[in-house]
């Protein structure tokens, strides 16, 4: 299985999926962590995250995937809903928690 057929399994098959530096529960960067909170203001304490520090071709992977340069990365129903900039700003204006709930 290739990189990006691995990515892709793993956005369509959980309905919520941060790509991260770290855990949730131990994020190891500022962005990462702030995404995790977003996440856990609007309800949802259960997504699968993928730490892209244990592998190096994920990390650049998902970088290619959703054709953006940065991490951390959310997806949501298989869809790249943004980076933590976009998602504090969708989180900000209450949008985020309706692509959340569908």
């Amino acid at each position: 299985m290739s990189v990006q057929e691995i990515i892709k399994e793993q956005v369509t098959k959980n309905p919520v999926v941060l790509y991260m530096k770290g855990s949730p529960d131990f994020p190891q960067c500022g962005f990462s962590a702030n995404v995790v909170g977003i996440l856990r203001a609007c309800g949802v304490d259960n997504f699968y995250a993928v730490n892209v520090l244990e592998n190096a071709d994920i990390r650049q992977g998902i970088k290619e995937f959703a054709n953006w340069p940065t991490i951390p990365q959310l997806y949501v129903n298989g869809e790249f809903v943004g980076g933590s900039d976009i998602l504090r700003e969708m989180y900000e204006s209450g949008e985020l928690k309706k692509v959340l709930q569908t």
